[in-house]
């Protein structure tokens, strides 16, 4: 059922893991083994330093890792998933913190995982999907900027008592204090940084995270560098398992916090739904989003009870789960085992970690995370698309994060007013006007087997581009051309624009063309602006049907097209 309220039945609660294990083999569980280790490894270094950034002790992000990673694996509806701390809380968390303490931050926590539960069982969670394009790029730019600059004092070494939570207030003590150099730190830090990003391209299958962690912490823990460490700054990391203690309830702080806790339930399920769809695309599966949500809201209920703090499905971690061979959720209960492992087992050798290795791992996250290449493409859309971004951008840097989605999101709904009242037209009747529609009539027309026809119909805006993928999720139906007809979409925005650019590299990668016609007046302008013609090609761009089933024939007749000699071989497939 297509809409906003999709609600599920029941029997559709089933996790992953138990449809994963009634085909499961011998050769499966190696592999996930395998897999789930090396994740662990990398998850490693990413937790402490998710948990240190947040504001809290390095082992609250290793224990959010653990029970977080677990309950996502077992309980979730994605292959692939990993969960665990990720960047995108790192803001909120230490403003929650800074404001109600440790205490305000668990029952923001549980509260985000009671609402994930809401939107999971009511299938409300297909909400998120609301949620434009240039908010989620100018809050994904915002909470990178603001980790990197939170890891400047550690990177270089500062003699700094404190790390101010404000941006601006942030920079001018860093400037205040850059005098204070430790050279030994920096460099240590610039070692570190060189291997994370170096080791991968010369040893694909080694992280360089770990490598860094390791040869830094050799170098502590054997010369007895005077840098700053984990053990100099927070004792150690307990060699225990994670003590289970019910967080204080205050009733008090409910209503103040919930805007944070739905901030935090938001991110949560935006993060973990498109790390779920990542992880398609990689293992060509299809995840359950509501199993999905109802296992994230588990999660996030059950981490504030471990001392962690907030979970959510982990990108990069889980990219790393596929490329290492996993098979089926068993490699994130694996990866959450491996860390249990290592904290049992090597807990007292924690001290010994510095600093400044995990202030260039968070370095490296923030560039990674940022989406900063989108930046470029935002900017050629329309003033209204480029505010939205900007504003959205500027108050998760300069405010909060809570703030900065309430007031986007407050742009974005009278920027879809504003789209919508611009699809209405009133016009006369004339000859012309049915003249000039002639070329765009199907029935008239003969469609060839190499050609299947798709079109849009109504405004393609945030909330609805959802339908395109859904409609061309097994694209071994479709022909090697493909014809996607604009002529009843009304309007497109930043969102639409991202969905069209996904669905043709898709075409691109399964060797198939797509060309595109009939677009009216706005859509035809913002394609343009946007420069999506070069993208797709300005001679897959026509003006009816008819013109593309000439390009079509063109395409097909001498293979000028992108798919070349394979859309031939499936042009004959199927004829």
């Amino acid at each position: 059922m297509n809409g906003l309220l999709q609600k599920p039945n029941w029997q559709s609660f089933q996790p992953k893991l138990i449809s994963c294990l009634k085909s499961y083999r011998r050769q499966d569980f190696l592999s996930d083994v395998i897999a789930g280790v090396t994740v662990g490894l990398v998850a490693l270094p990413l937790a402490m330093a998710f948990g240190i950034a947040s504001g809290v002790a390095p082992q609250a992000g290793i224990y959010t890792a653990i029970i977080g990673g677990f309950l996502v694996s077992a309980l979730g509806g994605s292959k692939i998933q990993i969960g665990g701390p990720t960047g995108a809380f790192v803001v909120i968390v230490a403003g929650i913190i800074a404001q109600h303490g440790l205490s305000g931050l668990l029952i923001v926590t549980m509260m985000a995982g009671l609402l994930l539960l809401f939107l999971g069982f009511t299938g409300l969670g297909s909400a998120v999907r609301f949620i434009p394009r240039p908010i989620i790029i100018g809050f994904t730019n915002g909470i990178a900027l603001l980790i990197a600059s939170t890891q400047i004092k550690d990177f270089l070494g500062l003699k700094m008592k404190e790390n101010p939570s404000e941006f601006f207030a942030r920079l001018g003590s860093i400037a205040r204090h850059i005098g204070t150099i430790d050279w030994l730190a920096f460099g240590m830090a610039i070692g570190s940084l060189c291997a994370i990003l170096l080791i991968p391209k010369l040893i694909p299958k080694l992280p360089g995270s770990i490598v860094a962690l390791l040869a830094s912490t050799a170098a502590v823990a054997l010369f007895h560098l005077p840098v700053e460490t984990i053990g100099t700054k927070f004792g150690g990391i307990p060699q225990t398992f994670p003590a289970f203690a019910m967080p204080q309830f205050r009733p008090d702080l409910i209503l103040p916090l919930f805007p944070s806790a739905m901030t935090v339930a938001l991110l949560a399920a935006i993060e973990s739904l498109l790390s779920a769809v990542v992880g398609d695309s990689m293992s060509g599966d299809r995840h359950n989003s509501n199993v999905e949500l109802v296992a994230q809201g588990f999660a996030n209920i059950a981490s504030p009870m471990f001392g962690g703090i907030p979970v959510t499905g982990a990108i990069a971690r889980t990219a790393t789960n596929f490329r290492s061979g996993a098979k089926s959720p068993v490699a994130g209960i694996v990866h959450a085992l491996t860390l249990l492992v290592i904290v049992l087992a090597l807990a007292p050798l924690a001290k010994f970690i510095p600093l400044a290795t995990l202030a260039a791992v968070l370095f490296v996250v923030a560039y990674n995370m940022g989406e900063w290449r989108e930046i470029g493409s935002i900017l050629r859309l329309d003033l209204a698309e480029i505010s939205v971004w900007f504003i959205t951008f500027a108050l998760t840097v300069v405010a909060d994060l809570t703030v900065a989605v309430e007031v986007g999101m407050g742009l974005a709904a009278l920027l879809y007013i504003y789209r919508i009242s611009q699809t209405t037209t009133v016009s006369t009747v004339t000859k012309e006007y049915i003249e000039d529609g002639r070329p765009h009539i199907l029935q008239d027309k003969d469609v060839p087997p190499y050609v299947t026809i798709l079109r849009i119909h109504g405004p393609f805006l945030f909330g609805t581009t959802e339908q395109l993928a859904q409609e061309t999720a097994n694209l071994s139906q479709f022909a090697p051309i493909v014809i996607l007809r604009l002529r009843n979409m009304t309007a497109i925005d930043a969102t639409g624009l991202h969905a069209l650019e996904m669905f043709c590299d898709r075409l691109k990668k399964s060797g198939r063309t797509l060309v595109l016609c009939g677009a009216r007046r706005q859509p035809a302008l913002f394609l343009e602006q946007a420069e999506f013609i070069e993208h797709i090609g300005r001679e897959n761009i026509q003006p009816h049907v008819q013109d593309a089933l000439q390009r079509a024939l063109r395409i097909y007749e001498d293979f000028s097209g992108v798919g070349g000699e394979v859309a031939h071989d499936l042009a004959k497939a199927r004829i």
